[in-house]
């Protein structure tokens, strides 16, 4: 299949060596050119997923209409916040005979719109047939190193879901099929934002059972506010819910926990993410959950700690005793 992604951060570049693996035809669009060239030239993305080889049949470019020429399938990879600001430029080609794929993780600020949504807003001649969402517990370095790795493609038309399912599949890289899209994007969006929650935690010093219970409660917030939004119950316990928040709240590799736990030890959030190269999707996520929970009246204890905690510089202790004092309750 001919294939593009846009967006040649870590997960971008991964993506494309296991498409280009899989003897699919794939081109990296990189916004900057200046990088573009970079990466072409020595074909290793040194800020991004440095060490990995960017194998030559990879075409490069940061030319977005040629990019998406021709292509049968259309990987979106850049950060949720800056979506909306890359694909503007293409609306007005006709998608409506092609896959458009979301590989990033989060919910749009102001808009509080998810991914798959954001895409049906720019383009206004596809429908939710041509969306497929692919998620799941996959940090970019290990699928660069080809070590195993099962995530989730999720369409309302099934044979787009198999199609991208084959496009991805081989002995290291494994996609299984859903049609719940708010479910898997949701799933995916949400971990984020409980994963800075387990990064607090361990800043702040608490211990494995603090980490277990944060985990464990934020997987319910999560189901709550997606069944609400018309998600079903068990993708939470699939790939996208409970196998992705169980690797971005325990893994070193995870741009979540790493924030969370910079703050935890005290540092400001701008201090955190100034320090960064890439980017950390929860932390823009946390704001719009914030918001999306009291528009549809969800309640959700432990994000609403995280949003106080990273913007409106609560103390992580403080936000600790506040959980642990709440009403007594049933566990459900």
């Amino acid at each position: 299949m001919n294939i593009c992604i846009l967006g040649a951060g870590g997960w971008g570049t991964a993506l494309a060596i296991v498409l280009q693996q899989n003897r699919n035809k794939v081109t990296l669009w990189e916004y900057d050119r200046e990088y573009a060239h970079t990466l072409d030239e020595f074909r290793e993305n040194f800020y991004y997923l440095p060490k990995v080889m960017i194998p030559e049949k990879i075409h490069i470019t940061s030319d977005l209409d040629e990019a998406v020429k021709g292509k049968d399938i259309i990987v979106v990879a850049t950060p949720t916040q800056y979506i909306r600001g890359a694909i503007e430029p293409i609306k007005n080609i006709d998608f409506s005979n092609r896959i458009i794929l979301s590989v990033s993780k989060g919910i749009e600020n102001h808009s509080l719109m998810t991914v798959s949504q954001i895409f049906e807003d720019v383009f206004p001649k596809i429908g939710k047939r041509n969306i497929v969402v692919l998620s799941g517990p996959s940090h970019a370095e290990e699928v660069a190193k080809k070590i195993p790795t099962a995530v989730v493609a999720a369409s309302v038309d099934e044979e787009n879901a198999h199609i991208v399912q084959k496009a991805f599949s081989n002995k290291y890289f494994r996609a299984y099929r859903s049609s719940d899209i708010i479910g898997v994007e949701l799933g995916g969006a949400l971990k984020n934002v409980i994963a800075i929650a387990a990064g607090i935690a361990d800043g702040a010093g608490f211990g494995d059972n603090t980490k277990a219970a944060i985990m464990t409660r934020g997987i319910r917030e999560i189901t709550r506010l997606g069944m609400k939004l018309g998600a079903h119950e068990s993708t939470f316990i699939g790939l996208s819910g409970i196998g992705d928040l169980i690797v971005t709240c325990m893994s070193r590799l995870s741009r979540n926990r790493f924030v969370g736990e910079e703050v935890g030890k005290g540092k400001k959030l701008k201090q955190v993410l100034a320090e960064m190269k890439m980017v950390a999707e929860g932390v823009a996520t946390t704001e719009s959950t914030h918001q999306l929970a009291k528009k549809i009246g969800v309640e959700l204890p432990i994000i609403e700690q995280v949003y106080k905690v990273l913007f409106l510089g609560k103390d992580p202790y403080h936000a600790t005793e506040i959980l642990m004092t709440r009403d007594l309750k049933e566990e459900k």
